[in-house]
C-alpha cells in the first residue's frame, strides 16, 4: 500500500469549536494553526455552552503539546506530523487587498502564505464564505469531513421501506398479528415495512421489524389516541408505535416544519407518565441559541429569561390539555399543564442544564436536536439511567447552530450511528399536519 503523501493543512477557527481533537484527525500531516486562531479560541472560552466548553479543551491540548516541544518550532505528533502555531510575517508588511483586517482575513493570509511554499497548503474551515474567499484566492480549501455523516446509498436512513409480497402473506399477517422474518432479513432493527401485494390487488399492510424476537410485526391503528392526538398518516401512526414501546429506548424523529415531531412526543410522553406511571417525570428540553451572551438581556428571573425559548414547548402541551379538557366538555381558567409542572411531574429546561445529571427512569424529550453538535448529542444520551426513554426531534435542514450543517448536525449523526441497533427506531415524518397554509407554505417558500 502506497503511504499518503505528507499534506499540510491550515485550520480555522470554527474547525477546532466544532471539534476540539481534529488537531488530532490529520496527525501523518503538517497542522498551521494562525495565531489569530488561538486569539478567537480566547475569546470563546468564558461562554457557559458547548462552544466555550469545545474552546477550552482545544486550549488544553495546544498546552500539553507545549510541554513536548515549542508551538513556534512546531511539535511532532504521533503519526509523523508537525503541529506549529504560525503568527504571521515579522516584517508586518503583508498586504491584504481583499478586505479589511479581519481574523478570517489574517487566517486567510496565512493560508496563502504556506500555500506559496514548496509544500502547499489547504485551508480547512466549516464557514461557506471562507472557502469561497479562498478559492478566489487560489488557496485549496476543504470542509472538514470528518464532521460529515457518511450516508448509505443515496438518501439518509428513513426508517420505513416499502415492499411487494404475495396477498397470502398480508392475509397471513392480518390473522395473526405476525410473520416470521423470512425474506426480511436484509431490514434494520424496528424499520417499518409497508407491504403491497403483487398483482395489483389493493391489499396493503404496515408492519414493523422485532429482530430480538425474529418476527415481523403488524403496526398497530391506535384508534383511541394519544392524548386526543391521532395520527393523520402513516408516517405519525409508525411514530406513535415506537414511542409508547417501552422496549425501544431510543426514539428519533425528523421531519419538516409542522410534521407533528414534537406534538407526538410529548402526547406519547404524558400517557406514560401521567396515566400509565410508567416513568416517574416527563422532561423535556432543547438547545438555546445564543444562551450564554443573549440571555442576560431578556427581563426578569431566570425562569421569565427562559421562557421565550421554551415556548414552543409550552405551546404543544397547551394543545394538548386544551383538547383534552373540550373533549371532556370543560375549560380551565388557566392550563391545567402548570399543575403537573408545579408537581415536577413535567419539567421544560433548556439542554444546557442535562450536562452532569444523571435521568434514570423518565421520558427525555430532545426537541430541535439539530442544533447539537455530536458531542452534545453523546453527552446527552450517556445521562441516560436506567429504564429512561430518550426521544429526539428536529428538522435537520432548519438549523440555528453556526458549527453543524445538514450531514454534521447532532441527530443526523444519531440516526445513521444508531439505525443497526435494537434498543433504537427512527422515523421520518414528510407529510405537514399543522394546518393547509403550513403545509404549503413548507413546501412552495
Amino acid at each position: 500500500m502506497t503511504p499518503r503523501k505528507k499534506r499540510a493543512y491550515v485550520l480555522d477557527t470554527n474547525v477546532l469549536l466544532y471539534d476540539p481533537r481534529a488537531i488530532f484527525v490529520f496527525r501523518e500531516h503538517d497542522i498551521i494553526i494562525p495565531m489569530s486562531v488561538i486569539e478567537e479560541i480566547d475569546r470563546f472560552k468564558k461562554d457557559v455552552n458547548e462552544t466555550g466548553r469545545n474552546a477550552r479543551a482545544v486550549s488544553r491540548y495546544l498546552d500539553d503539546l507545549r510541554s513536548e516541544g515549542s508551538l513556534k518550532e512546531g511539535v511532532k505528533l504521533d503519526g509523523g506530523g508537525v503541529l506549529r502555531v504560525d503568527y504571521g510575517p515579522t516584517d508586518g508588511k503583508e498586504e491584504m487587498a481583499w478586505g479589511p483586517d479581519s481574523a478570517d482575513n489574517r487566517i486567510l493570509a496565512t493560508a496563502i502564505r504556506w500555500f506559496k511554499t514548496p509544500q502547499g497548503a489547504t485551508l480547512i474551515t466549516r464557514d461557506t464564505n471562507m472557502r469561497l474567499k479562498s478559492d478566489a484566492l487560489g488557496v485549496p480549501a476543504e470542509d472538514y469531513e470528518n464532521a460529515h455523516i457518511q450516508v448509505e446509498g443515496d438518501e439518509h436512513y428513513t426508517g420505513m421501506v416499502q415492499r411487494e409480497v404475495d396477498g397470502s402473506i398480508i392475509d397471513s399477517l392480518y390473522a395473526n398479528g405476525s410473520l416470521p422474518m423470512a425474506g426480511f432479513e436484509d431490514t434494520m432493527p424496528h424499520q417499518f415495512l409497508l407491504l403491497v401485494a403483487k398483482k395489483s390487488t389493493g391489499k396493503t399492510a404496515m408492519a414493523r421489524v422485532d429482530h430480538r424476537r425474529g418476527r415481523v410485526r403488524l403496526v398497530g391503528r391506535h384508534k383511541e389516541g394519544v392524548w386526543g392526538i391521532f395520527a393523520r398518516n402513516k408516517e405519525q401512526l409508525f411514530a406513535l408505535d415506537l414511542l409508547l414501546d417501552e422496549s425501544v429506548q431510543l426514539v428519533t424523529i425528523n421531519g419538516i416544519a409542522g410534521t407533528g415531531k414534537t406534538l407526538l412526543a410529548i402526547a406519547a410522553g404524558l400517557k406514560q407518565v401521567a396515566d400509565d406511571a410508567r416513568y416517574r417525570k416527563m422532561l423535556v428540553s432543547r438547545p438555546i441559541f445564543p444562551l450564554g451572551r443573549d440571555i442576560g438581556f431578556l427581563p426578569g428571573d431566570i425562569e421569565q429569561k427562559l421562557n421565550p425559548w421554551m415556548k414552543p414547548i409550552f405551546d404543544n402541551l397547551e394543545l394538548l390539555f386544551t383538547t383534552r379538557q373540550e373533549k371532556n366538555g370543560h375549560r380551565a381558567p388557566e392550563p391545567e399543564y402548570q399543575y403537573l409542572i408545579d408537581q415536577k411531574i413535567i419539567e421544560v429546561e433548556p439542554l444546557t442544564y442535562i450536562r452532569g445529571r444523571s435521568i434514570p427512569k423518565q421520558f427525555l424529550i430532545v426537541d430541535e436536536a439539530q442544533n447539537l453538535t455530536p458531542h452534545e448529542v453523546k453527552t446527552v444520551l450517556t445521562r441516560a439511567g436506567e429504564g429512561t426513554k430518550v426521544v429526539m426531534t428536529g428538522d435537520p435542514y432548519q438549523i440555528d447552530n453556526p458549527y453543524v450543517d445538514a450531514l454534521s448536525n447532532g441527530l443526523t449523526y444519531t440516526v445513521e450511528r444508531f439505525k443497526r441497533s435494537e434498543v433504537s427506531g427512527h422515523i421520518t415524518l414528510r407529510k405537514g399536519e399543522r394546518s393547509e397554509l403550513a403545509e404549503l407554505a413548507a413546501e412552495l417558500l
